[in-house]
């Protein structure tokens, strides 16, 4: 399960660079804080705090309510590290 929502998460990311509707990026943060925040969940489970720890603060944010005001060039940048962060850390747990 993890595998497949870090690889969906990291999907939405890149697509986030994409010229998209305005609902798109909408609903990436709709489904960034579910996603974020069951991995958040899975790490606390298996006693990983620092993992719990980031994917806390990126579900907070990506959350959809208050929204944070960084700029479209500058959230280009956040996508494009947590994709690649979560893309390596898949590929970090494969190689355990």
């Amino acid at each position: 399960m993890e595998k497949i929502i870090k690889i969906g998460l990291a999907v939405l990311m890149f697509g986030c660079l994409l010229d998209m509707p305005y609902g798109y990026y909408q609903l990436v943060r709709f489904i960034a804080l579910i996603g974020f925040g069951v991995l958040a969940y899975q790490a606390n489970q298996q006693s990983r705090q620092t993992e719990m720890f980031i994917y806390g603060a990126l579900a907070l944010l990506f959350q959809p309510f208050f929204k944070i005001a960084l700029g479209r060039e500058l959230w280009n940048i956040v996508d494009v590290i947590v994709g690649v962060g979560l893309l390596v850390s898949l590929a970090k747990k494969n190689k355990k």
